[in-house]
């Protein structure tokens, strides 16, 4: 098998490939592991999920002094992971696949440089945060200061004493606004869409509570359940797909927490246009505290251009800047994209998904036997954490391939009913959710449906869990071109 990505998803597959016993090589176009952590180092990096759940069921993660991670943190935790369940050596680092062909019984895979590989099956653990994408403002390259987008931080700029544009009000947007003010010389965040912010702090952790959790296992996992019925299935799980007690809680939560801003003029200005919840919430106890300050500055007329000495808004004020960070987030349904796959018959994944991005069960694609994908279409961003999700995807892989091999197969691959109807019920499942009748957001698709998970984390455990006969067709070995017969040599 090969894996691409060695990001959390990947090595999370990776061990259990491991531990089932089938082989595997893992292509990571970049140096290092870490995925989502190793490509943002921005300042005031923080994982918005809280840390206990942050992690797989076999490698829980305890003794972290704070409730929620920095990135440095998680960078360090995935590098050491690798180094503990022995995956470096399975790794080709640098190593860019350009294209992915399915060929009737394998895949056949070809890196950036031109090499080529043989594979019985590929999991795309890609993820779906790694494009950058950079705004279309006229005048970008006029600019004579230091500018780059978050994902792509420049350390070696100095930011102390320095007047700092942040293009951008989503999380990046705001955990860069919240660690600068006060240590630049003035920060200007530039608005197009306000966002509500959830108020979670990042409290210290005891450290008695920190070695007993550390301990003793039993507790650890007992803790972690509590947070994931509490924060994922009590609370926002089940605000964000039914409305309900929890989602009106949410709502005064975050209108409680604007109404921390002391001027009306700028509390009005920071005021979304949508309901809480249509967007990715944005969580930060002291970004109100930071927009406040006289060395920020909230920005909400549109940009119109920019100039050498900074950034000109649409009633024509200069912002004089010496750096420009761009917080506009990443293209988020390109998946395993540039990469081309090409699937049976001749099958891309462009033209599989032309009318937008679906995968069954959240994981195989119909036409593309032996892909899988994790954290693809529809996976839960919002009411299952990260590492659960992959798990359980990655199991459902593992049983796949131990079922092809139980029935001599080289391919397994979901019908195209079984597509159909899944679709059909995610569709379905996103009328009571947050995400329907209007939102606008980077979680809808081209085809306007969110790429979310719409129904709860029991209904994910079971979907994956209790696969549905007949819904995956088991393709044999095509049968071997008919060979010539031999000359006969003529009698003497």
């Amino acid at each position: 098998m090969a894996i691409v990505g060695a990001g959390i998803s990947g090595l999370g597959m990776a061990v259990k490939l491991e531990r089932a016993g089938i082989p595997f090589t893992i292509f990571e176009k970049a140096e290092e592991v870490g995925g989502t952590w190793r490509e943002n180092a921005y300042p005031g990096l923080t994982c918005d999920v809280p840390v206990a759940i942050y992690s797989y069921s076999f490698e829980r993660n305890p003794g972290f002094p704070r409730f929620l991670a920095t990135g440095p943190e998680l960078k360090r935790e995935a590098e050491d992971f690798c180094e503990k369940y022995g995956l470096r050596d399975r790794i080709r680092f640098g190593t860019e696949i350009a294209e992915a062909r399915w060929l009737g019984d394998r895949w056949r895979i070809h890196e950036e440089g031109g090499a080529e590989h043989e594979f019985g099956a590929v999991v795309q653990a890609t993820g779906f945060l790694h494009h950058p994408r950079m705004p279309d403002i006229p005048g970008i390259e006029n600019f004579k200061g230091d500018a780059f987008h978050s994902a792509r931080w420049d350390h070696d700029v100095p930011l102390e004493g320095r007047r700092v544009g942040v293009v951008g009000t989503g999380s990046t947007g705001v955990q860069i606004v919240t660690e600068l003010a006060g240590r630049a010389a003035h920060v200007a965040m530039f608005q197009r869409t306000a966002q509500w912010i959830f108020p979670v702090g990042n409290w210290a952790m005891p450290r008695p509570l920190r070695a007993l959790l550390t301990r003793s296992p039993r507790l650890a996992a007992l803790w972690v359940e509590l947070q994931l019925r509490l924060f994922g299935d009590w609370f926002l799980g089940a605000a964000a797909i039914r409305p309900g007690f929890q989602r009106r809680l949410f709502g005064w939560m975050v209108r409680k927490n604007l109404e921390t801003v002391s001027d009306p003029e700028l509390r009005r200005r920071l005021t979304p246009n949508y309901r809480p919840l249509c967007k990715r919430p944005v969580v930060s106890r002291h970004f109100y505290d930071a927009i406040q300050r006289p060395d920020a500055e909230l920005v909400d007329t549109a940009i119109d251009h920019i100039a050498p000495e900074g950034i000109v808004t649409a009633d024509g004020l200069l912002h004089e800047l010496d750096v420009i960070a761009f917080a506009t987030g990443f293209d988020p349904h390109a998946y395993m994209q540039p990469m081309k796959v090409t699937g049976e018959d001749g099958l891309t994944i462009e033209d599989a998904w032309a009318g937008g991005p679906g995968a069954y069960r959240t994981v195989a694609i119909h036409g593309f036997p032996n892909m899988f994908l994790l954290m693809g279409p529809h996976s839960p961003l919002i009411n299952v954490p990260v590492h659960t999700s992959v798990e359980l995807q990655a199991d459902f892989v593992v049983r796949t391939l131990e079922e092809l091999a139980a029935r001599g197969g080289v391919g397994a691959a979901p019908t195209q009913a079984a597509m159909d109807e899944w679709m059909r019920e995610i569709r379905e499942g996103m009328t009571p959710t947050v995400w329907s009748g209007g939102c606008q957001s980077w979680y809808i698709g081209p085809d306007g449906v969110a790429v979310q998970w719409p129904f709860t984390r029991k209904r994910f455990v079971e979907m994956l869990e209790a696969p549905v006969d007949g819904d995956m067709e088991i393709r044999s070995a095509p049968p071997a071109p008919e060979r010539e017969p031999d000359p006969v040599a003529p009698a003497s």
